[in-house]
């Protein structure tokens, strides 16, 4: 089970509040504290699609920039030895470098 959710590229860490029985979450990867609640999982998306939309209006009203969700580009520095073994099982796997290494972070990360 994912305790995340995702709405126009942000992405929230969901937990359940058992002394107040509801749902909370929190988006990820920012600097603005963007929190919300619900007592269903339905409720919880709804607050969460709002808190974003909200977030966005509020960044355009006051002439701040939204935090951007990260572009999917991403460059990392490796020994040799690991870049060399990594091609290899790319290769093996019929896939490019960037598929296979797109393939085991998606998996690292719980996303597919």
């Amino acid at each position: 089970m994912k305790n995340i959710m995702t709405y126009k590229g942000y992405v929230a860490r969901i937990e359940f509040d058992s002394r107040d029985n509801i749902f909370t979450g929190k988006v990820l990867g920012i600097e603005d504290g963007i929190t919300f609640h619900g007592a269903t999982v339905k409720e919880l998306r709804i607050d969460f699609e709002a808190a974003i939309n909200h977030y966005i209006a509020d960044c355009a009203a006051t002439g701040r920039k939204p935090f951007k969700p990260a572009s999917g580009k991403l460059m990392l520095r490796v020994s040799p030895e690991t870049h060399a073994r990594a091609l290899t099982i790319a290769k093996a796997s019929g896939k490019s470098l960037n598929q296979w290494a797109a393939e085991v972070l998606d998996k690292a990360a719980h996303i597919r």
